[in-house]
């Protein structure tokens, strides 16, 4: 499974880089007003950082107005993945964009045959919305495992599901066991996904242990 962080802030990205751990990067315009930057500068920034796919989501509805901005944001740099929305203007908008070999992900995923939808489309990514569904008392994991069923059907589909939402762990252990491509999880929670009680209860047994033998491997 893949790993991208859903986040525009370029701190947390450059450490979550380091570890070598992440794959891509999604931001949305949410996450863009958070940081208080200019779109362009972010993405830019986040691009010299990462190798892998960059999404960067037009603020447009309309089919050309789409285009236009999806036609800034891909000349940025070339692993900039343009995100457009589940609607019709926006599959619409995908298929030229693939025809021209930009990468797309479709975002705002509810459904299976939206999904369906965009694979048609062809999509580079699909991103269905787990924690929403999970916030109206669906089960968004559920749609993962349609999806990724459908998927599997047809050799043909290259559209890699990315799990979107995420809302905390067990979204993304369900997500691994189902078969997704990718998870795109916020920077804190992946930060959780380091800790457990026993590896701190272990280490520091160990680290006693070794303060008492008075050594030194350095």
């Amino acid at each position: 499974m893949k790993f991208f962080v859903d986040t525009a802030e370029i701190a947390d990205i450059r450490e979550l880089a380091a570890t070598g751990l992440l794959d891509g990067v999604t931001t949305n315009p949410s996450l863009i007003a958070k940081s208080g930057r200019k779109i362009l500068e972010v993405i830019a920034e986040i691009c010299e950082v990462v190798q892998g796919p960059v999404s960067a989501e037009v603020a447009a509805t309309e089919y050309k107005q789409i285009l236009a901005e999806a036609n800034v944001l891909r000349k940025i740099a070339p692993n900039v993945t343009v995100k457009v929305p589940l609607t019709p203007d926006g599959l619409k908008a995908c298929y030229a964009l693939r025809q021209e070999g930009t990468m797309v992900n479709v975002t705002l995923c509810f459904s299976a045959a939206q999904a369906i939808f965009a694979a048609k489309a062809g999509a580079s990514f699909i991103s269905p919305f787990v924690g929403r569904l999970d916030d109206i008392g669906q089960n968004g994991m559920d749609l993962i495992a349609d999806i990724v069923q459908i998927y599997s059907n047809y050799p043909d589909i290259k559209t890699e599901v990315l799990v979107a939402s995420v809302r905390h762990p067990i979204h993304l252990i369900e997500a691994a066991k189902i078969g997704a491509d990718v998870a795109t999880i916020p920077a804190n929670i992946i930060k959780m996904l380091y800790n457990h009680p026993l590896t701190d209860k272990g280490l520091a047994a160990f680290m006693k242990d070794w303060a008492a033998t008075g050594q030194s491997i350095v």
